[in-house]
């Protein structure tokens, strides 16, 4: 490639993640593990090391988040497009495809696509157009084509074009189990995406891929960029690499051309632990999950799912207020028990404003 464009590419930093407002008990809140390394993220857009930013949708946890939370997400990417970056940001799901408090980001360099939408610009001698649509909570996979065409990607010419997106694409790989997304309706065709485009800049899959080959392993025209999520959220991430990208696009002779490299972030620790509890005594139980503590490192998000029966003996060595005796306040405790009597609905209930959370269900 001749000259070309550095793009930073960000997404799923799920900002409001564990992070309370008034919290009751002081404590390693998850939320702050995002935050922290969103700002990292966005550091070379800072240092003046990139030309434009593409989030790929999910910066928030949810659809309603407090100012505060939304102030510390979209506030620095104001700054960013003050210093005359341009940033583009893709409503996910998590935000039912609208961006909650949007009045902290409005810049005339800051673009939202509430809409399908195509911008184009002219960064250091190359024109790129960047065509995206909010995520799409019906059958993607029939309105892809419309989307794009609603979103006028052919209208103007330019030397680069991306396809900004917050959706799963055939091929993307999720779990422990390597689960492969095919043919289900909120799946994008790769034959569906036009060949013009150099790539799509992807969120939604929390782990960080590159789609090279269809699912017959043939070359794809257009690879699929997914910077994966920028913090663990969930148990199924154990042992994912997180973090972002910067790509280079530009145009070499005819054809547009992208390359990319991988940047990771420091990620908490996060470990499975399984104990089965069968003919154990209350006094077993605790100190085996005492145990599994200490084995751990401190930081440490740990997850404990228990099987067999448990009395009301049991709940109350797994309590939360008996578990702050000994679990450390820099570690997040996630006890998730295969039963479900109604103790543990009450007891998962006050726990999760209290502090170690103790979730239901496998």
């Amino acid at each position: 490639m001749h000259e070309h464009v550095r793009i930073l590419l960000l997404a799923d930093s799920h900002i409001g993640f564990d992070l309370p407002v008034q919290p009751r008990v002081g404590r390693r809140r998850r939320g702050h593990d995002f935050l922290t390394n969103y700002a990292t993220a966005l550091e070379p857009a800072f240092a003046g090391e990139v030309d434009l930013v593409v989030h790929g949708g999910d910066v928030f946890d949810r659809p309603t988040v407090d100012a505060t939370a939304a102030y510390q997400a979209l506030e620095p990417l104001r700054r960013i497009a003050e210093r005359g970056v341009p940033v583009f940001i893709v409503p996910g799901n998590h935000e039912r495809s609208r961006i909650p408090h949007v009045r902290f980001a409005l810049h005339p360099n800051v673009h939202v696509y509430d809409r399908p939408r195509t911008v184009v610009r002219e960064i250091r001698g190359v024109s790129i157009a960047l065509t995206g649509f909010p995520y799409e909570r019906r059958n993607v996979r029939a309105s892809f084509p419309a989307l794009l065409e609603r979103a006028e990607w052919t209208r103007d010419r330019a030397a680069v074009r991306l396809l900004c997106v917050h959706h799963c694409v055939e091929g993307a790989t999720v779990g422990p189990g390597d689960f492969t997304f095919t043919s289900a309706t909120d799946v994008i065709r790769h034959r569906d995406v036009p060949p013009e485009f150099a790539a799509v800049l992807s969120g939604h899959i929390h782990r960080h891929q590159v789609i090279t080959r269809d699912l017959g392993g043939r070359p794809l025209d257009v690879p699929v960029l997914y910077p994966g999520s920028i913090e663990r959220t969930a148990t199924a991430e154990i042992g994912e690499t997180k973090g972002f990208m910067i790509v280079h696009a530009g145009a070499s002779g005819a054809r547009a051309r992208v390359r990319w490299e991988f940047h990771a972030l420091p990620a908490r620790p996060m470990v499975r632990k399984d104990l089965s509890i069968h003919a154990m005594t209350e006094s077993e139980l605790e100190s085996a999950i005492r145990q599994i503590v200490a084995s751990v490192p401190p930081d440490a998000v740990l997850s404990i799912r228990v099987a067999g029966e448990l009395t009301d003996a049991h709940w109350r060595r797994l309590s939360a207020a008996h578990l702050r005796m000994f679990v450390p306040d820099s570690m997040n405790v996630d006890i998730v028990p295969s039963e479900r009597p109604l103790i543990a609905e009450r007891t998962a209930r006050a726990s999760i404003d209290d502090g170690l959370q103790l979730s239901l269900g496998a």
